[in-house]
């Protein structure tokens, strides 16, 4: 069913919609690991299941947040996207994040949230989509660019984590191209162009 321009996508007898705060137990479940474990986040300290609660609030006060929910309706994955920088000039650019659980691994659920991810953003007006990779992720690399991401640059020694320093790889995803002055994107708005089940 199309709803503001924006599709369910359904993969294996799943769904991608909106995120909620009530999934910020699920959504921490999954990032938890990815914290403590992996210098995937820069994150030391793993956040809160309020603090999660707050951020996909905020979030979604102008950016879209999606979870991929099983066929028994459990977030196994979840992407979002988030301000670039805060000068005005780069109001047309924004950040992109997807993370998946363990257990929903080489499924498609990360390419799934990002294609639907990016096909919001570039309904609402952005023009360049950018995501950052700690170095080595070979995975993660192989995702971005099978999604039409190219490498920008490297941040060398950006981050200090797990007792040594990490290089942060930059993709960018050019959304849509322009030579006219730009309209200023749009708040996403969960209650008008949520991803909604038909």
């Amino acid at each position: 069913m199309q709803r503001a321009g924006f599709f369910l996508v359904e993969v294996a007898m799943a769904e991608i919609r909106v995120a909620t705060v009530a999934d910020a137990v699920a959504i921490q479940a999954i990032y938890a690991p990815i914290v403590e474990q992996t210098v995937i986040s820069f994150e030391i300290e793993t956040p809160s299941v309020a603090e999660m609660g707050q951020r996909i609030g905020k979030t979604l006060e102008s950016y879209p947040w999606l979870v991929w929910c099983d066929e028994q309706a459990v977030v196994q994955g979840y992407a979002y996207a988030s301000q670039h920088r805060t000068r005005a000039a780069y109001q047309w650019s924004v950040d992109t994040t997807v993370y998946v659980a363990n257990t929903a691994q080489r499924q498609g659920v990360g390419r799934a949230l990002y294609q639907q991810l990016l096909a919001i953003l570039r309904g609402l007006g952005y023009y360049s989509a950018y995501a950052g990779i700690t170095l080595p992720n070979v995975k993660s690399v192989g995702l971005h660019e099978a999604l039409g991401f190219t490498p920008v640059g490297v941040y060398r020694q950006a981050g200090f984590k797990h007792e040594r320093w990490h290089d942060v790889g930059w993709w960018q995803c050019q959304l849509q191209v322009g030579d006219q002055a730009p309209v200023a994107p749009r708040k996403f708005d969960p209650n008008k162009e949520s991803v909604a089940k038909g």
